[in-house]
């Protein structure tokens, strides 16, 4: 698919946009605030209209095909297109102001956001933006925070969820420590090394373990549940620590342990709750992040 027809309805391809990013007619139909038979019908005519399918229903689930997937390519930057029409055509884009609040693990809100507030700063200098640094998951429901990013798949169904890519990581060591213990040169030798842990112990040893890693609680004289406390370990020679690689890799006192072998994929998911479809401030922090973190 090259070229939409010019006659298409616009309802129509929004009703298939909503329905394709919420993942059900239901959740579509409530961001949209219609019923679900009616955005059915648009979906359905817009199927007619194209003359395809553009979603298999599966049981209860939707799944696109591949001609809602090439559609879903095309629309989005058209709606992104008309929403920043619309902001300009209206004079709301300087009426975006008030605070909104990012949650993100420190190691990412310290080497990641810092961009992403910069290009906000100055898209919409009347906003105010909060960087809440956690590593534990904040309620969005609660408000604690406004959007989230996590590397889980959060299950509430009240909550927006898009993926956005996966980050690459791997394992680092200061120069120090290598030439102090030597370099490990397989997965294996790692269990023979000391290593800096994110958390517990035991949590390490159950995210190490599928990589076919050996290792034991003994392989941790030292950890912080803080991502940047446990880089800091890392970079004072104190063990092995995995790490992304944006970070990792422009460290210049770290070296890349095993650097032959595939990275680990840590997912990005960005998350936010159903008010980013009636707060344009929360909309425009969403899809900033969303632009930039696929992109970087």
């Amino acid at each position: 698919m090259s070229i939409l027809p010019k006659d298409l309805n616009w309802n129509h391809l929004r009703a298939f946009l909503t329905t394709a990013e919420a993942g059900s007619l239901s959740a579509a139909a409530c961001q949209l605030g219609q019923t679900q038979p009616t955005l059915s019908r648009q979906v359905a005519a817009l199927e007619t209209e194209l003359d395809m399918l553009l979603f298999e229903r599966i049981g209860k689930q939707l799944e696109l095909t591949q001609a809602g997937l090439d559609l879903l390519e095309h629309l989005r930057p058209m709606a992104a297109a008309a929403e920043q029409v619309a902001l300009t055509a209206s004079g709301q884009s300087q009426s975006i102001a008030g605070r909104v609040k990012i949650t993100a693990s420190d190691v990412f809100s310290a080497h990641r956001l810092p961009d992403v507030v910069h290009a906000l700063r100055h898209k919409a200098p009347d906003l105010q933006i909060e960087i809440i640094a956690a590593n534990d998951i904040r309620d969005l429901m609660r408000r604690e925070a406004d959007i989230a990013i996590r590397h889980v798949q959060p299950e509430q169904p009240d909550l927006i969820a898009r993926k956005l890519n996966d980050l690459p990581a791997h394992f680092y060591a200061s120069k120090d420590y290598l030439a102090q213990h030597g370099t490990p040169l397989t997965l294996a030798d790692m269990s023979q090394h000391d290593l800096i842990s994110f958390g517990s112990a035991e949590r390490m040893i159950e995210a190490l373990t599928p990589l076919g890693m050996t290792v034991t609680e003994r392989n941790f004289p030292c950890g912080s549940e803080s991502g940047l406390v446990g880089w800091e370990l890392a970079k004072r020679g104190l063990g092995i620590i995995p790490m992304s690689t944006i970070l990792g890799d422009k460290t210049p006192e770290m070296v890349r342990v095993l650097p032959d072998a595939d990275p680990f994929m840590i997912p990005i998911w960005l998350v936010t709750h159903r008010e980013l479809h009636s707060s344009r401030s929360i909309r425009l922090v969403f899809d900033t992040l969303a632009e930039f973190l696929s992109e970087n």
